[in-house]
Formats: C-alpha cells, structure tokens, sequence
C-alpha cells in the first residue's frame, strides 16, 4: 500500500465537480469509441451472414482480451505514478517510473511475439474453439498478434498522458486509434472483401499509427534532463504495483472471459446473442470509465500531495457523477436495444435471443457503478494488493453464484452471476475504503 513519507509536504489543491467532468467528459468519448469499433467490427462480420465467423472473432478477441487486456495494468500503473508524481511536483520521480514502464511494456511485447504459437494455441482450445469457429479464430489470431508491441506501449503512453491530467491528449489518441480501426475494417471487409483477416489488418495498422503518436507525445512532453534510468527502487516499485495489478486485471478478465466460454457452451447461438450483448454493454460504459480516470487521477494526486480533503471529496464527487452516468446509460440501453441488436445480428434466432436476455445489460450499469469507480480510486492511490485480494475474493463469489444458478436457469444463471459479480466488487472494495484511507494519510 501508498505509503506517504513523512518529509513530503503537504500541497493543498481543489476538486470540484467541474475538475471531475473536465477530466471524464473527454474520457468518456474516449472509452465510447473503443467498444463502438467493437461493434463496427462485430456489425461488419455480421454482414457476411456466417455465424461460425461472429464465433470465432469472439472466441479470438476474448484470447486477446486476456492477453492484451492483462497487461493494461501498465496504463493503470503509469497513470498513478504519473498523478502522484505530479501531486508532489516531482518531475523526476514522474519520468523515472516512465521509464520503467516502457521498459516492462518492451520487454513484455516481444515475449508475446516469440511465444505467439503456443499462446494462440492454448487460448483457443482453453476456449473451447473447434470446427469452423476455429479456423476462423486461428486466422483472426494470426494477424492481430503483431499488434502487441504497439498495444502495450500505447498502454503507457495513454496512462502517462491521463496521469498528468491532459485527458485532451488522452482522447486524441483514441480516437486515433478506433478511428482508424473502424475506417479500416469497412474498407478491408466491405470494400476490399478481406473478410476477417481485413478485421485483424486493421487493428494492426491503427495500434503502430497510435504508438507514433504516443511517442510523439513523450519526446516533446518531457525533459530532457529530469530523464533518469530506472534504478532498482523504482523497477521494484513498478514490478510490485504492476503485478498486483496484472493478478488483478487477469482475474477480472478470467470472469469476463469465463461468461463468454459458458455462453459458447449453450450453443452457438447463445455465444452470438451474448456477444451482441456483452459489445454494446462495454460501450455504454465508457461513461463509467470515464469517471473511473478522473477518480484514479485526482486520488493519485491526492495522495501525491497529501491531502486529505482533496482525496474526499474526490470519492463523493466521482460516486455521485458514477451513478449519473450509470442512470443514463440504463435509459439508452432500455430505449434503444432493440435497434442496436437488430443491425448486429447475423439471424431472426440470434435476434430473439438477444432480446430475451437485454433487461440483465440494462441493469449492468447501475450494479456497477462503484466497482468502476473504486477501481479508479485504488489504482490512483496505489492499493495494488487490497486490489487484488478483493478482486479474486469477488471472482471466487461469481464463480460459486454461477455454479448454482446456470445448471437451473441456464443462460439466464449465466447473467445473474455476471451482476452478482459486479455487485461482489463494488460492495467490497467500499467497504474497504475507510480504514485504507486512514492508514495512507495517517
């Protein structure tokens, strides 16, 4: 856990619900365009009327969901050691755990280049991927591993950047990056009749066009003489919080990833219906993601600074937008489900499907409001490890609510245990919160 030294000074600043929303508001249209390129691509394949290929780029992206995605605990590492750094306007320390970041986030990325085929491999069969869902899982695989030196440094470099507060440059890169995605995936797929290979292409272009960018950020965001080589205080500093964070992120990914093997299990046309389902859940969210940063960079600046009533007021005010956004979301998703499944769904079965099950994505939102945003505050203060232990308690109550409910309601369990773990983090990481917050401004 933060531990705040003693000689540090105390550097009062104000949050006030304007800082909140100047930060989340350019997030959220950043987070937004993420999963809207999900459901370009998703629509996109769609159009081909083939469902093993909607199956087998679901089975694929969960692979890298759980590849990619459990190392965006880079971003969320960098992003509170950045906020803290700049909370004790220490812009040294700032750019010395900068450098060990990117160089975890180097090292890591040629690994997942080398070990590709095996890694490939055990995903899809971990999936349960065979027949025609396979080979088209296989060559999604095949074209968007390249991608992950570009993925894990844009990682960092989108937490440097949200960790100083610049979540203008934080949505430049974004929408660079979906922007790309998705124009490519129309002109690859649609245009030049790629199929999914033009999917993964396209992915793989907008990640090494991103990391440019981000570069580019850094070089003329930085000093030249506040650059320090990470000594092994701060590799060891970014090593524990990183891997607190990854066990963290995995777990987390374990469940997602677990609720889309269970839907591929009911057969192929629940996996198709859950995968609509899941896609236009994630982006609804990206309101409660936004939040989610604001929180992680106002409570590691908080902490940075130590000050108290800073950190305070950064929990009501994110708690109190998290549930606004959270209400709002719930509303769209109710009023406009019906149109958005309609164009996604490769058949009138899948259609029907999905319909049956939207009330459970209707209700995501609000049960998960504080998970998203106790997500934000621990990462900003640097909780790794309460993270992690409450995340992995969490997974375990998912775990034992879906091996009562999916045996007697079937695909109806399987979402009931997806709230219930929802429900499972926000109430224990809140629980948690009083005496971690007594113990770091001690």
């Amino acid at each position: 856990m933060t531990a705040i030294p003693a000689e540090r000074p105390v550097r009062p600043f104000s949050v006030t619900h304007g800082e909140v929303l100047r930060i989340s508001t350019p997030m959220t249209l950043a987070f937004l365009s993420t999963p809207l390129t999900g459901l370009i691509a998703t629509g996109v394949i769609g159009q081909l009327h083939d469902e093993a290929a909607t199956g087998g780029v679901a089975l694929a992206s969960v692979v890298f969901d759980v590849i990619f995605v459990t190392f965006n605990f880079l971003r969320g590492a960098t992003t509170a050691f950045t906020a803290q750094a700049m909370g004790a306007g220490d812009r040294s320390e700032e750019q010395r755990m900068l450098a060990a970041a990117l160089s975890i986030a180097l090292v890591a990325g040629l690994v997942l280049l080398v070990f590709q085929a095996p890694l490939g491999a055990l995903g899809l069969t971990l999936m349960g991927s065979e027949g025609r869902v396979d080979d088209m899982a296989k060559t999604y695989f095949h074209w968007r591993i390249w991608s992950a030196p570009f993925v894990l440094f844009n990682f960092v470099a989108f937490g440097w950047v949200l960790g100083r507060g610049n979540s203008f440059a934080g949505l430049v890169l974004q929408i660079l990056l979906n922007g790309l995605n998705a124009g490519l995936s129309l002109a690859f797929v649609s245009g030049l009749g790629w199929g999914i290979e033009g999917v993964a292409m396209a992915t793989l272009i907008a990640e090494a066009a991103t990391a440019l960018a981000g570069l580019w950020l850094i070089i003329t965001g930085t000093q030249k003489g506040a650059w320090r080589l990470p000594d092994r205080a701060a590799l060891k500093r970014s090593f524990l919080v990183n891997g607190d964070m990854m066990i963290r992120t995995f777990a987390l990914l374990i469940g997602l990833s677990f609720f889309t093997r269970q839907s591929g299990a009911l057969g192929l046309q629940p996996l198709a219906a859950n995968t609509i389902l899941l896609h236009y859940y994630f982006f609804g969210v990206g309101f409660l993601d936004g939040v989610a940063t604001a929180a992680e960079q106002l409570a590691g600046r908080s902490v940075g600074a130590r000050y108290r009533p800073a950190f305070d007021q950064t929990v009501r005010l994110t708690t109190l937008w998290g549930f606004v956004f959270a209400f709002v979301i719930a509303a769209a998703f109710a009023a406009t489900g019906g149109m958005v499944i309609g164009w996604m769904s490769p058949s009138a079965a899948v259609t029907d499907l999905a319909h049956t099950f939207l009330p459970y994505v209707v209700a995501l939102p609000v049960v998960s409001t504080l998970a998203f945003q106790m997500d934000g505050i621990y990462i900003g203060a640097t909780w790794s490890r309460q993270m992690r232990n409450l995340m992995l308690i969490s997974l375990a109550v998912y775990f034992a609510a879906w091996a009562l409910l999916q045996p007697m309601l079937g695909n109806h369990g399987l979402w009931i245990a997806l709230l219930i773990f929802q429900s499972a983090r926000s109430i224990a990481f809140r629980l948690m919160l009083p005496r971690l917050v007594e113990r770091t401004f001690a």
